[in-house]
């Protein structure tokens, strides 16, 4: 990516592949922050609030050097919306406000991804998309517009399915730890904060091993299948 931007050799799959990381940087992170802006917020936490992150203006969520790696290496992130527990009303426990919070950013993206299932229905069975399949050359399918359309569909589901699956981890520092904080016990997480830079080397590690991607490959196959078949009405109705 880096090499082709600089050359200024900038082809179809490059384009696309910088577009969707885009989409990624301006969309879909700056969606999962506000989602646990919104739910502190509910929950009785102003700090997000105050500090201007409960907003879905992408500027105000993204890091300029996870966004920076997004799209050039593939792999960044957002800045984490601070959150302030002792703030939560006394309606729940602090470990109950803390586990929904960081539930909120992995639900937010399997709700957009749920959305975007069901415009990649409409889509496939609309004659805009199925007249471009019957009339185009074999060598235009795979660059025309109709076709350009379907793979941003398909990347905006695939994209929120992997964030919301990832983000469930139970490691810090992604949301699934926070929420499995709920279910465990204070030394727990007392060993957790004293080892905090050894966790962060094993995450780190299992990042970039098959150890971690490929079970996580599976489960996000299945929850694209799952959506695929909670919008199988459409294509069954209106096809």
């Amino acid at each position: 990516m880096l090499f082709d931007l600089l050359s200024g050799h900038l082809d179809t799959q490059t384009a696309i592949s910088l577009l969707t990381r885009l989409f990624i940087v301006f969309l879909i992170l700056p969606l999962h922050e506000y989602a646990h802006a919104w739910t502190a917020h509910k929950l009785g936490d102003d700090t997000a609030l105050y500090q201007g992150r409960l907003t879905l203006n992408p500027i105000a969520h993204i890091d300029p050097i996870g966004a920076l790696c997004l799209l050039l290496g593939g792999f960044g992130w957002a800045k984490p919306v601070p959150i302030d527990p002792s703030r939560f009303t006394r309606k729940h426990s602090m470990r109950f406000g803390v586990a929904l919070t960081a539930l909120a950013g992995p639900l937010a993206n399997l709700l957009a991804a749920l959305v975007g299932m069901i415009a990649y229905q409409f889509y496939v069975i609309s004659d805009y998309y199925n007249d471009y399949i019957a009339t185009a050359a074999d060598d235009e399918i795979t660059s025309g517009a109709p076709m350009l359309v379907m793979f941003m569909l398909f990347s905006f589901i695939s994209i929120n399915i992997g964030l919301c699956v990832f983000n469930l981890v139970p490691i810090p520092p992604l949301d699934g730890s926070k929420i499995a904080s709920y279910f465990t016990s204070g030394k727990f997480d007392n060993w957790f904060i004293r080892n905090e830079q050894i966790v962060r080397i094993v995450f780190l590690f299992l990042i970039v091993s098959p150890v971690l991607s490929i079970p996580l490959t599976f489960i996000e196959g299945l929850v694209f299948r799952l959506l695929q078949f909670l919008t199988s009405w459409i294509p069954a109705l209106f096809g």
